[in-house]
């Protein structure tokens, strides 16, 4: 009786022995985030620290000395050129132009007397009263006169230009700085502060500056610096909070030299500022991109580096295997595109490189094409 009772028992933990035989010998191994490798188009953003510049930055100083006795601008106002900003004291150049003036009356005056003098002279000389020194004298005179007159009417000019100058105006169309000077302040030409700094941003200028082996491979690519300059996609500006400026601006201009003591070469980037809301000293940084086309592109977080070389991990035959890798050598942090190790169609492990070893086994029933389309970086 207990002989049939095992044989029944045994015979209804069979079916269950026997799945639990298929399920273990069904398991796939470890579930990691993998994807399969396919070519696309790539663009990478590479972000470079920079300064910002009106198009025209002027400092405004006074032509003459005086004191200001009054300020015709607030700080931070839109000015146009031309626009008079400060007046000095005007009284004591207004008296300089009109002793200027009376000047060349007495001048011109003179200068009668002289012609009289001479044309009697010569009168005198044809009637052989008086002698050639004498009517040489006389011309002589008369030529002093003449230069008398035109040295007074010069300061007469040089006056005037002097009472004008007592109206400061804006040189340029812009923004005015703060201002440092109030009424009453003694100001002239040599003071080391300007009265207000003028920025015209209608136009922001970006300074920044890429490694010279870059600069070099553009050049070496298009055939010249200027058309390496020109063959520039536009770019992208991200102010000091962070935010990225909703207009692109365009590389206008490469160096031709490099800062010795940095190795690097300075390129400037035009940002049109209709709204005033980039400014003169600003910061910032420049995104520059760069396209790849039909190229195969991996995140960074799926490579692993060891002795100064990449490694991915892929799966074959459904275990892990490490495979060093050739890539592009500029990146913007977050993206390789790869040049050799890896072809279409492989699989990779996505995420957690560092963690992994050979062999482990991996199940691939996930693997997808996704991950690479996604590394368009910003």
């Amino acid at each position: 009786m207990n002989m049939k009772k095992a044989s029944y028992l045994l015979l209804c933990c069979l079916p269950f022995l026997a799945g639990c035989s298929e399920e273990k010998k069904a398991m796939p191994g470890e579930k990691y985030s993998i994807f399969v490798v396919e070519k696309t188009d790539q663009t990478l953003q590479t972000r470079y620290p920079t300064t910002l510049r009106g198009r025209q930055t002027v400092e405004v100083r006074p032509q003459v000395s005086g004191t200001i006795t009054d300020i015709l601008i607030n700080e931070g106002d839109e000015v146009r050129r031309g626009q008079v900003l400060f007046v000095i004291d005007q009284v004591p150049y207004r008296a300089a132009l009109e002793t200027a003036l009376a000047n060349v009356k007495s001048a011109e005056a003179q200068l009668r007397t002289a012609k009289l003098t001479a044309e009697s002279k010569e009168a005198l000389y044809r009637e052989q009263v008086i002698s050639d020194f004498d009517l040489q004298t006389a011309r002589n005179q008369q030529l002093e006169a003449e230069a008398a007159v035109a040295q007074a009417k010069a300061a007469v000019t040089n006056a005037r230009n002097n009472l004008s100058y007592t109206e400061v105006k804006s040189p340029v169309d812009g923004v005015a700085s703060m201002i440092p000077y109030r009424v009453g302040a003694l100001v002239s030409s040599s003071i080391a502060e300007p009265l207000v700094t003028v920025s015209d941003d209608s136009e922001v200028y970006a300074y920044f500056s890429m490694a010279e082996n870059q600069i070099l491979d553009l050049i070496q690519e298009h055939g010249s610096l200027q058309k390496a300059c020109a063959s520039m996609p536009p770019v992208s500006l991200f102010m000091n909070n962070g935010n990225e400026y909703t207009e692109k601006g365009r590389i206008d201009a490469i160096s031709g030299t490099v800062d010795e003591s940095t190795g690097a070469v300075r390129l400037r980037a035009v940002f049109p500022n209709a709204g005033h809301l980039l400014r003169n000293g600003g910061s910032g940084s420049v995104s520059v991109p760069t396209v790849h086309k039909n190229c195969i592109a991996i995140p960074q977080s799926a490579t692993y580096e060891l002795q100064n070389r990449i490694f991915a991990w892929k799966v074959v035959d459904g275990k892990t295997k490490s495979t060093p890798l050739t890539v592009y050598k500029y990146n913007d942090g977050k993206t390789y595109i790869v040049t050799s190790g890896l072809a279409v169609g492989d699989i990779v492990v996505a995420e957690g490189a560092g963690l992994l070893r050979e062999g482990i086994a991996v199940d691939t029933s996930s693997a997808s094409k996704t991950s690479t389309k996604t590394s368009t970086q910003k």
